[in-house]
């Protein structure tokens, strides 16, 4: 079987020593990074081979403290990122993230990791949850480690290789509409209500309108906190629904049926069918996460998905097929101006999105 790739961030627990060797690792890495960068946009060499013949060895006596394996991993990050804009020269904060890769990070058992530093290698503990041990049991490292330093705490990001799930045996389809005040809504008639985040996003809207307008170095670290905690709470809140569909059609034997959402805020079409006053909602939730969970959780779980074509699923009556704009009288209430048919409008979309995916 395939297997799924899965990214999992792990909070490290070092010592005061060992937190200064992190901190002072991290602090040259970028500054090779940066040298780097000055004589592949000089040079204008940005193929990692040709830039690795180029200036290992003067980056090496340079920054001597750097295993020489450190120093080949910043010449890769600075091509990596010479790949989005090379008319351009990069420049790299000296927090940026550490590229790890298995010649110099290994796992020790669960409850560390060793780290090559500027002070040689160091055990490092990290704080390991239930949900990590039932990810990181019996699994591999692929490919590479990012250590990040994020609000003075030290992080881990590791991709693991996990197995797909042995395919279930399926009887039935589960469709699921994504939307604004019902996040996702199942062909059963279950809601996953946007009400909680909704409403903290519109007080965040209003704080980050206030701090924008004062521009301060004080109330633009506020703006970043805000920002990541808006996003924490967004994968948490996806991570629970994703994980709440996939058991749900494990039960009932079903394929999960989702609409194929890909581009939906670039979507001029998309946009214009929705309320203005919704559209800030509409562009800044993570659809594409949630998906993505959704998508990895089932591969997991044995769980077939397929994706049906999105257009005119909140306008078309599931009861006779019949499509007209003037079908969804409001945001919440769908009633069919052919036969008469009335109910929740997501939960319509959800049995259209369903019998799309069994005619397909």
């Amino acid at each position: 079987m395939n297997g799924i790739l899965i990214t999992t961030k792990i909070k490290l627990l070092p010592k005061q020593e060992q937190y200064q060797a992190l901190k002072r690792t991290m602090e040259q890495f970028n500054q090779a990074c940066n040298r780097i960068s000055k004589i592949a946009y000089e040079s204008n060499c940005f193929s990692k081979v040709k830039l690795q013949q180029l200036c290992y060895y003067p980056i090496r006596i340079e920054f001597e403290n750097l295993s020489s394996q450190l120093i080949i991993r910043a010449i890769a990050k600075v091509c990596e990122a010479y790949k989005l804009n090379k008319k351009t020269k990069c420049q790299f904060k000296l927090d940026g993230a550490i590229v790890y890769d298995q010649r110099i990070l290994s796992l020790k058992g669960l409850e560390n990791v060793s780290l090559a530093t500027v002070e040689g290698r160091i055990k490092v503990p990290m704080f390991i949850s239930g949900y990590h041990i039932s990810v990181m049991q019996d699994r591999r490292i692929r490919g590479q480690a990012d250590l990040v330093f994020v609000n003075g705490v030290f992080y881990l990001l590791l991709v693991l290789e996990i197995h797909e799930g042995e395919r279930i045996n399926t009887s039935e389809v589960l469709g699921i509409d994504l939307g604004i005040v019902n996040i996702a809504t199942d062909s059963k008639g279950e809601f996953f209500s946007g009400a909680k985040i909704n409403n903290l996003r519109k007080r965040y809207s209003r704080l980050r309108t206030k701090l924008q307008s004062k521009g301060t170095k004080a109330a633009k670290r506020r703006l970043q906190q805000r920002a990541r905690k808006e996003r924490r709470m967004a994968r948490d809140i996806n991570h629970c629904i994703s994980k709440n569909i996939v058991e749900k059609a494990q039960r009932h034997s079903s394929v999960i049926a989702l609409e194929n959402l890909n581009g939906i805020s670039k979507n001029k079409q998309k946009s214009k069918t929705v309320m203005k006053s919704q559209r800030q909602r509409l562009s800044r939730w993570s659809f594409f996460q949630l998906r993505q969970f959704i998508e990895y959780k089932a591969r997991m779980n044995g769980v077939p998905v397929v994706f049906v074509d999105p257009k005119y699923t909140s306008q078309e009556c599931s009861s006779c097929g019949h499509t007209d704009k003037e079908n969804r009288k409001t945001q919440d209430q769908f009633e069919c101006v052919s036969c008469g048919f009335v109910a929740n409008a997501d939960y319509n979309a959800s049995l259209n999105i369903r019998r799309r995916a069994i005619v397909s």
